[in-house]
């Protein structure tokens, strides 16, 4: 089957690659390539948190994180590591459904949560340099003989091939006239220190977190949804530093190495369906919000189930 995808941010890349593998053809289309993307500046921790529909993307998240904890050790090139992370909450509520998929879990000890909340619980989940990820993931697309070309689709009834795979994340709003996809601008700080855990609070409203890379730790962040900036502000800053102070009290500002703004596409819940316009097989894969990465290989393994569905009928 010929499959032609538009986007090439991780999403498209994921579902291009699942698509060779199962013995398809794949040819990606897209006006940026990486590192223009959204995903090469994304923050890059797996955690399917608050990402509707919670039921399927739950099981999207286990499919990817199976796969990136095989990253580790099979391709380091990759840029995926694991780390232990803590999530800070203020009510008690119950663990996650995944807890017991992953690595490790646990409840923390009342003396490891910070003043201003009541309970958490510490996980070990991939952490993905998308430096590194976004080329190996580009590279395996082409190992595998995907083709790749740059250009701006206008409708996807008019794109060549059997099935077409839409990834393009914001591009939905025009491609698709879906009014239901927004920007949420995110604003983070490169810092030249090592938390030894990252550190999570991962409500809308109070958005914090720091993530260790190899070489840098990433704090964060903004959730601005309807904000088209891709400016730094200085006020963000000022606001990610202190979320993050209260949390990790050893931050030290003065080893700040810079930062960055992407925009998630966010959406009331991710759209992961077929569809039919005119006479052209479309698989919808966008609205990924601020887990794109944590879902993108469950995602990718359901757009192949769909276009082998699509083969048979």
């Amino acid at each position: 089957m010929r499959c032609t995808i538009v986007g090439a941010g991780v999403s498209g890349l994921s579902s291009g690659i699942r698509l060779l593998e199962s013995g398809h053809d794949a040819h990606i289309v897209s006006d940026k390539f990486s590192p223009e993307t959204v995903s090469d500046v994304a923050a890059a921790i797996w955690y399917p948190f608050l990402v509707k529909p919670a039921e399927r993307a739950d099981t999207w998240g286990i499919v990817t994180y199976d796969v990136l904890e095989g990253l580790c050790d099979s391709a380091p090139e990759a840029g995926v590591r694991m780390i232990d992370g803590r999530e800070y909450l203020r009510d008690v509520v119950d663990s996650p459904p995944w807890n017991d998929e992953i690595a490790a879990f646990r409840i923390l000890e009342d003396s490891e949560i910070p003043d201003g909340y009541v309970f958490g619980w510490e996980f070990r989940v991939p952490v993905i340099d998308m430096q590194l990820y976004m080329p190996w993931l580009k590279n395996r697309f082409e190992e595998l003989g995907g083709t790749f070309e740059k250009g701006f689709v206008e409708r996807l009834q008019d794109l060549e091939g059997d099935v077409v795979v839409n990834c393009v994340g914001l591009g939905a709003i025009e491609l698709c006239n879906d009014e239901e996809v927004k920007p949420a601008r995110g604003q983070i700080i490169f810092i030249e220190q090592d938390p030894g855990v990252g550190h999570f609070d991962q409500q809308p409203e109070t958005l914090t977190y720091t993530i260790p890379r190899t070489n840098v730790t990433v704090l964060g962040g903004t959730a601005q949804v309807g904000d088209w900036g891709l400016e730094i502000r200085d006020e963000d800053n000022d606001l990610i530093l202190s979320k993050v102070e209260a949390i990790w009290p050893d931050l030290d500002r003065s080893k700040i190495v810079g930062g960055t703004v992407g925009l998630r596409p966010s959406r009331s819940e991710v759209r992961l369906e077929k569809e039919e316009i005119g006479d052209t097989r479309v698989i919808h894969n966008y609205g990924h919000g601020g887990a794109g990465v944590t879902l993108s290989w469950g995602c990718a393994d359901e757009v192949v189930s769909i276009a082998g569905a699509r083969k048979e009928s």
